[in-house]
């Protein structure tokens, strides 16, 4: 990495290579995010879509239940269409909202880049109204708690899928790029979610979790599977501002990486014992 910096002692890097160095690691720590979110949220998505909507489709949602209690009743049409509407979305926007962050596809094919843009955006706010549409004639298993964090998820992620639209048909690209990051954040917490119980149920034996989701491990989660990304997009989006000291910068790169570090080690696991056998039992029925 030529004229970066001036010596391989980090005491001796000057200011503008100093500032160099932390550009270029933000942006490659940023990638190697992306990369990582892409393939653990694109294998999220294909499980979603073998679990869930395979399920809806062939007619067979009592095994819903058997992951998330109380998702499906008998009888229960416009509930039951309102969470299958979700599941379903929710598996496109995990396999296409990865494809939206890359410069090459802007670049290259503007053309395809809006119209998977359109798909992806459509999805998001389908998911969205799905579950709300869900919680406000059933509510969740975890009961108030739950239903606000759930809710107020489900408000943000349409809130972000519109302004992500209406800034790129205005030509606000910055804006456009912004919300984008914002909605890809939120459009991936359903991931997340399972991922942070998983670890926790481990690390803990599932400490402050109940069956009914109503315990205090259970509330946490109901707002952080989805809070803590939009931080740390903030975070990303302010980093990259030239006005921010490269220590920071190179902090901002640190959180990236960390992050990277946790899902690669979540997916790996995920995919060994759950994605991974229902993804290959669905393909051998295709």
């Amino acid at each position: 990495m030529p004229n970066v910096v001036n010596s391989t002692l980090p005491s001796q890097v000057s200011p503008s290579g100093l500032a160099k160095l932390s550009i270029v690691t933000l942006r490659w720590a940023g990638r190697l995010l992306v990369a990582t979110v892409w393939g653990s949220a694109g294998l999220f998505g294909l499980y979603i879509l073998a679990f869930y909507a395979a399920a809806l489709f062939g007619g067979h949602m009592q095994q819903w239940n058997k992951m998330l209690p109380g998702l499906y009743t008998p009888g229960s049409t416009a509930s039951t269409s309102g969470i299958g509407l979700h599941f379903a979305a929710g598996g496109v926007i995990l396999l296409l909202g990865s494809s939206q962050l890359l410069s090459g596809l802007r670049t290259r094919w503007p053309a395809v880049h809006r119209w998977v843009g359109r798909v992806y955006v459509l999805a998001s706010a389908l998911a969205a109204i799905g579950g709300l549409l869900f919680i406000g004639l059933r509510g969740t298993i975890g009961g108030p708690v739950m239903n606000v964090g759930f809710a107020l998820y489900g408000l943000l992620t349409l809130l972000a899928a519109v302004e992500t639209y209406r800034h790129a048909v205005a030509g606000r690209l910055a804006q456009h790029r912004a919300w984008s990051l914002r909605l890809y954040a939120l459009a991936i917490g359903s991931w997340l979610y399972r991922m942070d119980y998983g670890f926790w149920i481990m690390a803990t034996d599932g400490a402050g979790h109940t069956h009914g989701f109503t315990g205090l491990f259970d509330q946490i989660m109901a707002f952080f599977f989805y809070l803590p990304n939009l931080l740390v997009v903030e975070i990303y989006l302010r980093a990259r501002s030239r006005t921010v000291a490269p220590v920071l910068k190179l902090a901002a790169a640190g959180t990236l990486l960390l992050a990277t570090g946790f899902l690669g080690l979540g997916t790996y696991y995920f995919t060994l014992y759950y994605w991974g056998p229902a993804i290959l039992k669905w393909l051998s029925f295709v």
